[in-house]
């Protein structure tokens, strides 16, 4: 803290666990993005995800936040990756879910769809 203002930090990392992911989401210490296509996060999603597909993305970007640490995830970690890469060269303070959706939900990570009732990863 400095003069009662807590400082943000940002992970020193590009590439975090599920559920180290999970821990920081949770907390509110972490901005998830999930850049999946429409089917896929209808089908089921994290509950504190923002979505943003990949495909959108460039034309979405003001809506990223600039102050908080994002987390980017996708079905199996490849999409994410790229994404994390592109956005840690526009200096956004990024990282990747190692795994994707797949890790987020074996670590007991909940897969729900907008309505709150239980998803599936597609």
């Amino acid at each position: 803290m400095t003069d009662g203002v807590p400082q943000q930090r940002f992970l020193p990392e590009d590439e975090v666990s599920a559920a180290r992911a999970r821990e920081l989401t949770e907390a509110g210490g972490a901005w998830l993005l999930d850049v999946r296509e429409d089917f896929e996060w209808e089908a089921g999603h994290a509950p504190d995800a923002h979505h943003i597909p990949l495909g959108e993305l460039g034309a979405r970007q003001h809506e990223l936040p600039e102050d908080r640490q994002l987390l980017v995830i996708c079905r199996s970690g490849a999409r994410s990756r790229m994404v994390t890469d592109a956005l840690t060269e526009a200096n956004y303070p990024a990282a990747n879910v190692a795994g994707g959706m797949g890790a987020w939900q074996a670590s007991g990570g909940p897969v729900l769809r907008d309505d709150g009732t239980p998803g599936a990863i597609v």
